[in-house]
């Protein structure tokens, strides 16, 4: 695991200098503290920082083949480069390293761009063919790790992170896109391929950028297209075949020079995880499995579930507690840290228990991944069976509608209502997405901040999916574009900035490439079945969990507590920013309308806790942004 940064004149030819792609990778030194390199040729420059995990002495980079022709950067882990390997020295290839870095260098010889269908693993890479005089920039099929970049005047500057891009020009301060801003009010998250910032853009997943003759030009390189089994799989072999996929993928994921542990809930996913790595890694292992929880006084503490659940598969189980004081004080270094604002409750907790797993491990596996593959949450239900509700007599559905309306706060319950009901499929799916409706968002706004077109702007970028969700059905077509969306955009970008603020490398098995197709194959009675979610998987987890951790209630990795003092720091310290005229948003906001938000939330007429929150958020990041 490391960290990337470049830039290429491709139009002007511009020499690039060394001291200025050195600048770029010492931005991003946290995410690979153990090695850096430079190489700089022409109007091209390439650096990195490497956090070593395999071949420790061997896989320096820049990394090229013998006669200098192909030249990589590449921060992640290829998984089946062993194969890849073996492969290629069939054909006569010859490596000087044990590194997956080598199997880039030696793969691009071989089959050009094609090569990045052949890696299963996660990537942000760029690739410098010299002869051709063409630069690929490439970010991994299911956007475990990112790549941002800045095509300006014929420019192009890429990086792991936006920091790097900004240190190519330290005097100049990007500016806020007031769209994605509304993008992100409404999801959450900010979907590629915007960001925050105006003019700097994120790499899609599976997309990659080809500079070549003077051309930047930006194309899906991963065009894996879900069609139904043919005929449907039983649920026997459905559940054989989904547990030999989960063996395999760990078993590939634990590859490792230097220590692993795991991050460990009280649930299911995790659990099963520390039982598949027990079976997979050496024999009487005792893997450090870690967990933050808030102590006894809370009802949603995993702390000693997850202790159970350590005892019983024979872990090392580390506890790390958290407080509020310490969740409120750590919110502005974590943003600093995400670079964009993400309002999701695991933030903190995961940036607490990644801080405490790095004094002993510089990998950690982790179990997301299976509530987006398998419908994990409550808007699967919704989504699975909305066509019975469509299906009802629309009086009935205006009466049922209505009285919902009715209910004090159970925003979560009337957006899902008024969202079922739209016919078309991509409209439905941004509303089940959206905390709010768009014109309730839209009016936060100052008048002439927003262009016409913000409200669909990722309902335009969705679109460009649409043909690869042809033969899925409704809970298919939606979770497709959780996994191109939400996953790799929100949680996972997440991830990788947290794990990485600390040095160390996470892994998530259940997203191996691999897994995510079969799983994208099945028909949706084996993900929810009779009201009850993620069927299949728990099927799988029945032949490693006992009984108890079965029937836990889901709580996901801490969250539940922060949640609640998301909620309640909305009466205390947090209101500040809102209520405080001169912040920053309101650059672009309307004040009147947010403070609006936080009086009918403090009346208990509405629960505008998560609004409210990313607003909070928005704030925190322009104030960042300022420094």
């Amino acid at each position: 695991m490391c960290g990337i940064a470049g830039q290429f004149d491709y139009v002007h030819g511009t020499p690039a200098r060394a001291e200025v792609i050195r600048r770029m990778a010492d931005s991003i030194r946290h995410r690979g503290p153990d090695d850096e390199g430079c190489f700089v040729s022409g109007a091209l420059g390439l650096g990195f920082r490497r956090l070593s995990i395999i071949d420790l002495g061997g896989g320096h980079q820049p990394m090229s083949d013998e006669a200098g022709s192909v030249w990589v950067i590449f921060n992640g882990e290829i998984y089946n480069f062993r194969e890849l390997r073996s492969e290629l020295e069939g054909h006569g290839h010859q490596f000087l390293t044990h590194s997956d870095t080598e199997v880039i260098v030696h793969g691009y010889k071989q089959w050009g761009i094609d090569v990045l269908n052949r890696l299963n693993g996660m990537f942000g890479l760029a690739i410098w063919d010299v002869n051709a005089e063409r630069l690929v920039v490439a970010r991994d099929a299911m956007g475990i790790k990112l790549v941002y970049y800045k095509d300006e005047g014929g420019q192009l500057t890429f990086g792991s992170e936006i920091r790097a891009i900004m240190a190519a020009d330290p005097g100049r301060k990007p500016e806020i896109d007031p769209t994605a801003v509304n993008l992100f009010l409404r999801f959450r998250y900010t979907p590629s391929p915007l960001t925050i910032y105006k003019g700097i853009r994120k790499l899609a997943p599976g997309t990659m950028l080809v500079i070549e003759k003077g051309q930047c030009r930006e194309k899906r390189w991963y065009d894996f297209t879900p069609e139904p089994f043919d005929p449907p799989k039983s649920d026997q072999d459905a559940e054989e075949e989904l547990l030999q996929l989960y063996r395999e993928a760990v078993d590939r994921h634990l590859i490792s020079d230097v220590p692993v542990g795991i991050l460990l809930s009280g649930g299911l996913d995790s659990g099963l995880l520390l039982g598949l790595m027990q079976e997979c890694g050496p024999k009487g292992h005792r893997w450090p499995a870690y967990t933050v929880g808030y102590g006894s006084s809370f009802a949603d503490d995993e702390l000693s579930e997850a202790a159970e659940t350590a005892r019983l598969l024979g872990a090392e189980h580390i506890p790390v507690q958290l407080d509020r004081t310490e969740f409120e004080a750590s919110l502005a270094q974590i943003v600093t840290c995400l670079e964009e604002p993400i309002a999701s409750s695991s933030i903190i907790p995961m940036f607490k228990v990644c801080e405490r797993a790095r004094q002993d491990v510089k990998v950690v596996i982790v179990g997301q991944g299976p509530d987006e593959l398998f419908g994990g949450y409550k808007r699967h239900l919704g989504v699975h069976y909305g066509e019975t509700w469509r299906k009802l007599p629309a009086g009935l559905r205006r009466l049922a509608g209505a009285a919902i309306q009715r209910l004090p706060r159970n925003e979560t319950a009337k957006r899902g209502v008024q969202s079922l009901a739209i016919e078309n499929r991509l409209s439905r799916y941004q509303n089940v997405f959206s905390l709010a409706p768009a014109p309730a968002i839209r009016s936060l706004f100052q008048a002439g901040a927003l262009s016409g077109h913000s409200d669909n702007s990722i309902v335009d970028y969705w679109a460009s999916l649409e043909p690869q969700m042809a033969h899925l059905d409704e809970l298919g077509g939606f979770q497709h574009l959780e996994i191109r969306s939400s996953l790799p955009d929100e949680l996972l970008m997440f991830g990788d900035k947290i794990t990485m603020a600390h040095g160390l490398e996470g892994r998530v098995p259940f997203l191996d490439r691999k897994v995510v197709e079969y799983a994208q194959c099945l028909d949706s009675t084996m993900k929810v079945r009779h009201g009850s979610r993620k069927w299949l998987h728990r099927k799988v987890c029945h032949r490693y969990l006992p009984s108890p951790i079965l029937k836990r209630k889901k709580k996901g990795f801490a969250v539940n507590v922060t949640d609640g003092w998301f909620h309640d720091s909305l009466d205390s310290a947090l209101p500040d920013m809102l209520l405080d005229s001169s912040s920053l948003m309101y650059g672009f906001l309307e004040p009147e309308p947010v403070k609006a938000l936080l009086a009918n939330h403090r009346s208990g007429r509405h629960d505008n806790h998560k609004l409210l929150f990313s607003l909070v958020m928005v704030e925190q990041c322009l104030r960042e942004a300022r420094h």
